[in-house]
């Protein structure tokens, strides 16, 4: 199974999707695409995914069963922990523009 969460999406990225999964939820995506097709979904998600941001949860051989990628906005982003994939999320210093990773 593959789950695609969308954040801030641009236009027409959600009826796109729709195409090969179905919205649970206003931006969340289940499916069970191929490979093949979860890559070219990917692919056209980071390069569209603009000031938004796009998290794929897929199918990989580890202890969890899973993996996540992440494009866009670097709001969370995937972090390994000892083995364990957790997101985190960056904060941001007072008086600064930039995130800063804890």
């Amino acid at each position: 199974m593959t789950v695609i969460v969308l954040i801030a999406a641009p236009e027409g990225l959600r009826g796109h999707l729709t195409r090969w999964m179905v919205e649970v939820n206003a931006g969340v995506f289940v499916g069970n695409p191929s490979r093949r097709i979860r890559e070219r979904l990917w692919e056209l998600l980071a390069v569209r995914i603009g000031d938004g941001q796009a998290i794929l949860v897929e199918p990989a051989r580890n202890e969890q069963g899973w993996s996540v990628r992440t494009a866009g906005k670097d709001r969370w982003h995937p972090t390994d922990y000892d083995g364990l994939i957790l997101s985190a999320r960056r904060r941001f210093q007072p008086n600064e523009n930039r995130p800063v990773a804890q």
